[in-house]
């Protein structure tokens, strides 16, 4: 009987597999980054054959330094980059265009037309707020930019995924096309009460019905994946975009349970139950997941620039060789010496929504350092985070105990101090920080038997280290704060 479960945590600078035994213990990961393209100041793309080929080459590599053939893998659970769109073609498989990934722009003028003409009826209906983030004005620019791709969507010749289903077709040898719940509540196309396709959205936007996958639940066999590309025939069992399937890992499955995931952007759930309560603060309300017929929402506020402000002081100015690094350096100053870094490089997220508004540094003076910078740059995470709590406990209408923590950034304690002392609630890291990798796994063991239920998994989630608040210098940063917040969003003004 096979003994393990493959993940394919397919994110936005990297593809990775994990495998999982029954004890949710990591048994072996590989991972490999892939090309980032800027064509246009604002624009970013991926290659969607180069996501294909890296997925599957770590996954191929995971099995083989686990000693483990591909036979003695279970399911497949597949966590993925939300709202990245990809359209190919139908009979050859080819994409028409480079995937356009979440971060990109290229849609802000439309989305600003369509918010003032359309913004209310399309939260009304699918939770989200109009922006180029998700998934359908992407959709729409690529009909409208390739030579014939329109007329080819019409005759009902191309396909349209997020980064989820691209996968499904390609493991599947092209059998089959079709999302999960979660990934479609993320393209401005899907209705969250009806949790159908919605043919007045479609409209809204011109895109196609024919170019649409069926949507399926978050833990059921999607189909199994074609004997010449893992040389096996193994069931593809669960799938949920990257946030949900941290909310599961994290194991918040209770209303009021909240879990923030720190990548390149951070993200911030709540599960608010069995029912979608519309934010009035800015936020989205999105679907947490759907098992056994069962759908949970979620409360969510994104934030773009998260961990990759990180990566921004190592690549763009060079005050680091490597991430890790941040911490010791940010270290070396007791405060920020009134330095504030707003990451507003791809515009401000939740709550916010000001696709417009530039990067910013402000209060710097001869006696800034390096090191204030750092330490600047680690609070905008920590006090992005809090702007979007605040909003997330007025829409509950109470405040959280406590915050669960996932992501790469979880291993600086630092941040994580800043990030308690700025929310006043104790924030909580767990002992396996790839919860979206173990929530998909969860999610397909849960659909093959693999685990008997959810009160079973929920016993393996284990602390690692739990940091209480401490209040000294908290309402004078977020004094601060506020007022560099205020000053990248002038800086955009005409």
């Amino acid at each position: 009987m096979p003994q393990y479960i493959l993940s394919f945590d397919q994110g936005t600078t990297s593809s990775r597999a994990i495998i999982f035994d029954q004890a949710g213990s990591i048994i072996s990961i590989a991972q490999k980054e892939f090309t980032q393209l800027y064509p246009q100041p604002g624009w970013v793309e991926h290659d969607a054959g180069e996501i294909w080929g890296t997925q599957l080459a770590v996954a191929v590599e995971a099995v083989s330094k686990a000693g483990l053939k591909a036979t003695d893998i279970a399911a497949i659970g597949i966590t993925n980059q939300r709202e990245t769109t990809v359209v190919w073609d139908k009979e050859t498989g080819a994409p028409i265009h480079n995937a356009i990934v979440w971060q990109d722009r290229r849609t802000a003028g439309f989305c600003d037309e369509l918010k003032v003409r359309s913004g209310k009826l399309i939260q009304e209906k699918t939770g989200l707020i109009v922006d180029a983030y998700f998934s359908g004005t992407k959709i729409r620019w690529i009909l409208d930019n390739v030579a014939g791709a329109r007329k080819k969507a019409e005759e009902g010749k191309l396909a349209f995924g997020t980064i989820d289903t691209w996968l499904v077709w390609k493991l599947t040898g092209g059998k089959v096309h079709a999302t999960d719940i979660t990934n479609a509540s993320r393209t401005m196309l899907f209705n969250i009460h009806t949790c159908k396709w919605d043919e007045e959205l479609l409209q809204l936007l011109n895109v196609p019905a024919s170019m649409l996958p069926q949507v399926r639940s978050s833990s059921e066999v999607f189909g199994t994946t074609d004997a010449q590309i893992l040389a096996a025939q193994i069931p593809i069992a669960g799938i949920a975009g990257d946030q949900q399937a941290a909310l599961f890992g994290q194991m918040c499955t209770e209303p009021g349970m909240v879990k923030n995931t720190y990548g390149t952007g951070c993200f911030m759930l709540m599960n608010i139950g069995d029912k979608p309560i519309l934010s009035k603060n800015n936020l989205v309300t999105t679907i947490a997941w759907q098992i056994d017929g069962k759908v949970q929402y979620a409360l969510e506020g994104s934030i773009f620039i998260g961990g990759a402000v990180v990566q921004w002081l190592r690549d763009g100015l060079g005050i680091i060789t490597h991430s890790s690094e941040v911490e010791a350096l940010a270290k070396q100053v007791t405060d920020n010496g009134g330095v504030y870094l707003v990451p507003a490089f791809a515009g401000l997220g939740a709550p916010h929504w000001d696709q417009h508004a530039r990067g910013t540094i402000v209060g710097i003076t001869r006696g800034t350092s390096a090191a204030h910078i750092a330490r600047a740059a680690l609070e905008s995470i920590a006090l992005q985070t809090m702007d979007v709590l605040t909003a997330m406990q007025a829409d509950a209408g109470s405040p959280i105990k406590e915050l669960r923590v996932d992501g790469g950034a979880t291993a600086n304690d630092l941040l994580l101090q800043i990030q308690a002392n700025v929310l006043q609630a104790t924030v909580i890291r767990p002992q396996i920080t790839e919860t979206t990798a173990i929530g998909a796994a969860y999610l397909a063991g849960l659909a093959v038997g693999y685990w008997k239920n959810i009160d079973e998994i929920k016993k393996q989630w284990k602390l690692n280290k739990s940091f209480s608040p401490d209040t000294a210098h908290a309402s004078q940063l977020m004094k601060g704060w506020q007022k560099a917040i205020r000053a990248a969003k002038a800086y955009a003004e005409e």
